[in-house]
């Protein structure tokens, strides 16, 4: 983009690291804030990434990053808080914080990630801080693009891994929200949109939900995981009291698997009321053409199978 860097905050993260390789396989230079450059060790090798150790909620040093910048990414978010008022903290005031330097940088273009169902009024914290940063986006004043995916997958994630990983642990698993839904989107189908999205016009000013080609229960994707693992386990559907008194246990406990404000989440279902904008390209990757090359291939029968491939069985 005429020789300016892109700048995307979060970029050490899940989708980070994918739209990050997206971004310089296409030529463009980027620039990648990080508390620690271990943590981004991944994309320091990458030729044209500058990995920068900094506090982007420090707005001095914000302002620095983007200053003169093509763009600037945000990628930011958490689904849980470590203390109260994280999420006022990470979804709030770091775009707030992000915008007064893109106005103060002669930035004009800004990408940012949001949510399905965010809403000001939403019924879970998660849900309005997320929509009071996508509001903070929209007066902005900037050629501003909000991308609001459903529950994003491929290899790394942190959902279907997840519970394939409990699966090899717990002999049953007590689920809350069992009926919930969702509607899985591949992060390759993320991360392209991105790319396209930074070079068109037609996208400023624009919200686009993201969703895959399929909508599943929650009960289905804890089964489908279990499924490609070959531990498929027992799936006990809680009821709204013994949900609460889960969510209520497991926030407490290292890890935070579920709290309160996750189960409040999922009182919305994760799906979408329209087609994958095609103006990011063809339908949307199936959960089904992706899952088993990574969930597969954690379990026994995953690790056989490539055993025998390589003696050539």
């Amino acid at each position: 983009m005429n020789g300016k860097a892109i700048v995307v905050l979060g970029g050490s993260g899940f989708v980070g690291r994918h739209l990050v390789s997206r971004l310089v396989a296409d030529g463009n230079r980027v620039v990648v804030p990080t508390r620690s450059r271990e943590r981004a060790r991944h994309l320091i090798l990458l030729p044209t990434v500058d990995v920068v150790e900094a506090d982007v909620h420090d707005a001095a040093t914000l302002a620095r990053l983007v200053r003169g910048a093509a763009a600037a990414i945000n990628l930011v978010g958490i689904l849980n808080e470590s203390r109260p008022g994280d999420f006022d903290r990470v979804h709030v005031e770091l775009p707030r914080k992000l915008i007064a330097a893109c106005r103060d940088g002669a930035v004009t273009r800004l990408l940012h990630m949001s949510a399905l169902n965010a809403d000001p009024q939403g019924p879970s914290r998660y849900l309005r801080s997320k929509g009071e940063a996508e509001a903070l986006v929209a007066a902005s004043g900037l050629q501003w693009t909000i991308f609001q995916p459903s529950i994003i997958v491929g290899r790394e994630d942190s959902f279907l891994n997840l519970f394939a990983k409990l699966q090899q642990l717990l002999p049953v698993i007590a689920l809350a929200c069992a009926a919930a839904r969702f509607q899985p989107v591949a992060i390759d189908d993320v991360a392209n949109a991105y790319v396209r999205a930074l070079g068109d016009d037609a996208t400023h000013g624009q919200r686009y939900p993201l969703c895959g080609p399929k909508v599943y229960t929650l009960r289905e994707l804890v089964a489908y995981a279990g499924e490609l693992t070959g531990y498929r386990r027992p799936i006990v559907a809680l009821g709204p009291g013994l949900s609460k008194l889960q969510a209520s246990v497991l926030e407490r406990l290292p890890g935070k698997l579920m709290s309160r404000d996750n189960l409040a989440s999922m009182q919305r279902d994760s799906v979408c009321d329209c087609p994958f904008p095609p103006l990011f390209g063809g339908p949307p990757v199936a959960l089904e053409a992706i899952a088993p090359t990574y969930i597969a291939a954690a379990a026994p029968t995953g690790r056989y199978g490539r055993i025998r491939s390589h003696r050539g069985a």
